[in-house]
């Protein structure tokens, strides 16, 4: 039984343990890197896209093929329908193979390469968006979990300061020195505290839900957040920043390489009508044949092809291609567009977030002398108890507002470098 009990209390350890785990930013965020579908999805289709230029560049290398061949034909056909022959058609088995090397199409096999580099290259920058998406979406989410832990302090500190006031006020009312409408006034106040207290409660829950899932889990995590420090002063140079996340951007980069990709495609497709111009060998035997035939083959030869008339088909894929790209050129500029209107937007927040830092701070002093001076008025018999709820609320307003408003300038400074392309 003792053993029993001490691996019982061996485990509760463990999961104690597990619950007061410290985690960091940074290690919340290396974890969702590791964790995250979407950045394996995001690497996967890069990895894919390199594929295909290999693809795109195989026509550079000669093509090999296998054949085996039987044929049987009443004796003396030398025609066929569907076909113009130039020699007999006789009965044979025959095996060998045909090899194939394109020699030029003047450049279309290049740009095509070309353009697959370039889609491939996009691809890269889609993971590196991916990552930057998930970075932000988890520096969110820890900023929020922060904020409702210290909004789930101010809330439980107010319901300890209602209560100790609901039994001063409840011991004045049975000494008849105060009345019972102050007793139900302090009631009502301790139930909205309570109230506060389990909404409080659940949005600290529902934060470290998000924070899980940000991370790549599927079910809520056990975990304790670490506070983060302010970061520096903002740079007022909002013409530079802009800049830089034009440089920055992986989606605008993302973009700007699918329309190098269209290009280059749109290249290519206007080199259809150039002819190509390829080599072509033959070797084999033939063990079943027409005894005046010898028994080995081979040949050799150069083919020249030359479009002449399609209907009009090369002309259009041409016309088409050059369209997709010029219209890839107008959603790289619209991208830039909001590029540059998010990071002033993104800049004006912070700004403002880091402007009511002070101002909190300074208000909830000012709540905090105020409450101060309303409970002295009230135990002197000067205040009513309307006046003390009254500077409470001011107190608690106060007190959230000063504890959320550090999380709301990280917030803020978190979208600037998301919109400055910063996060990698």
């Amino acid at each position: 039984m003792r053993v029993r009990y001490a691996c019982i209390a061996s485990i509760l350890c463990i999961e104690a343990s597990a619950q007061s785990a410290v985690l960091t930013l940074a290690q919340a965020q290396q974890t969702a890197l590791q964790n995250h579908p979407r950045i394996a999805s995001a690497s996967l289709e890069a990895q894919a896209s390199g594929f295909a230029v290999q693809e795109a560049r195989a026509p550079y290398y000669p093509t090999l093929f296998g054949n085996v061949t039987g044929v049987g034909t009443e004796h003396g056909s030398v025609l066929s329908a569907g076909a113009v022959t130039t020699s007999s058609i006789y009965s044979r088995a025959a095996t060998g193979i045909i090899a194939n090397q394109l020699i030029t199409d003047f450049g279309r096999t290049g740009s095509l390469v070309s353009s697959a580099k370039s889609r491939n290259a996009a691809k890269n920058e889609n993971v590196a968006n991916t990552r930057a998406e998930v970075l932000i979406e988890v520096q969110q989410a820890y900023y929020q979990a922060l904020a409702a832990l210290a909004v789930e302090k101010v809330a439980q500190a107010t319901l300890d300061l209602r209560q100790l006031t609901l039994r001063q006020v409840s011991a004045l009312a049975a000494s008849a020195l105060r009345s019972k409408v102050d007793v139900s006034f302090a009631e009502v106040t301790v139930s909205q505290a309570q109230l506060d207290l389990i909404r409080a409660q659940n949005d600290v829950r529902a934060s470290h839900a998000r924070l899980s899932a940000a991370m790549g889990y599927d079910r809520d995590q056990p975990f304790t957040t670490a506070d983060e420090a302010l970061p520096a002063p903002l740079n007022p140079d909002v013409d530079g920043l802009i800049a830089e996340a034009l440089n920055a951007r992986p989606d605008l980069a993302t973009l700007r390489l699918n329309r190098d990709s269209l290009r280059s495609f749109a290249q290519a497709e206007r080199k259809l009508s150039d002819p190509t111009i390829s080599a072509g060998a033959v070797a084999g035997v033939a063990p079943v044949r027409d005894p005046r035939l010898v028994e080995d083959y081979s040949g050799a030869g150069i083919n020249v092809n030359i479009p002449v008339l399609n209907g009009g088909l090369f002309k259009a894929r041409r016309e088409e291609a050059d369209a997709h790209a010029a219209a890839a050129e107008k959603d790289a500029e619209a991208l830039a567009v909001r590029v540059a209107r998010d990071v002033q937007i993104a800049w004006l927040n912070a700004n403002e977030a880091f402007q009511r830092l002070n101002v909190t701070a300074r208000m909830e002093a000012e709540a905090d002398e105020a409450l101060r001076l309303a409970q002295a008025r009230y135990d002197a018999a000067l205040g009513s108890i309307v006046e003390l709820n009254q500077a409470q609320l001011n107190e608690v307003g106060a007190q959230v507002a000063e504890a959320t408003a550090k999380y709301e300038y990280l917030s803020r400074r978190a979208d600037l470098n998301f919109a400055m392309g910063a996060l990698r």
